[in-house]
């Protein structure tokens, strides 16, 4: 089994901003899985599926961005999930728009929602689906940007990043890291 997390913040008003990255991917995993049933627990949405014979748990923290390592360690907990079976997808700023990177372990690069999961799992090592959205531009403070929505080409360059990260998570769990990055990096 697969514990697939996607980052975001819960409330419409953030809905497919950039920093929704994860969301959008998890729902993209979602219909291609057909899991249909959301309910609440842990602190997460979360639906079930399987993908090529793999159970898969699908599941957005509900406890905004900053605090989505307590909903992340509780799913794990109630689901027997190791971390290594712990996929995370993510917005991040320090790759381009419309790439995706994936990679297993490493630091949270000052992404708070990353560095709240490092804390209560007392571990890094865990993989991560990077969604690219680039640095704002000129002198646009970071959190305008990653709370924006993407307009016009960028908005084409998100929802091309969003599915491709999907299926980055959909590989790991059935082609492993070194031939999903490979594909993907």
């Amino acid at each position: 089994m697969y514990l697939i997390v996607g980052l975001g913040n819960p409330g419409e008003e953030y809905a497919h901003t950039r920093h929704n990255a994860g969301f959008d991917a998890v729902d993209a995993i979602a219909g291609e899985v057909g899991a249909r049933y959301w309910k609440t627990e842990c602190g997460s949405l979360t639906a079930k599926g399987a993908y090529r014979d793999v159970d898969l748990v699908l599941a957005k923290p509900q406890s905004y961005m900053n605090t989505s390592g307590g909903p992340v360690k509780q799913l794990m907990n109630a689901y027997g999930v190791d971390a290594e079976h712990l996929i995370v997808i993510h917005d991040e700023l320090d790759i381009d728009p419309g790439t995706v990177r994936v990679k297993f372990g490493g630091g949270h690069a000052g992404h708070n929602g990353l560095r709240s999961i490092c804390d209560k799992l007392g571990t890094r090592d865990w993989s991560r689906v990077r969604v690219g959205i680039g640095r704002p531009p000129g002198r646009m403070p970071v959190v305008d940007w990653v709370l924006s929505l993407p307009k016009k080409e960028a908005a084409d360059d998100f929802a091309y990043a969003v599915d491709r990260g999907a299926q980055a998570a959909l590989s790991l769990v059935t082609a492993g890291l070194e031939k999903t990055q490979q594909a993907y990096n």
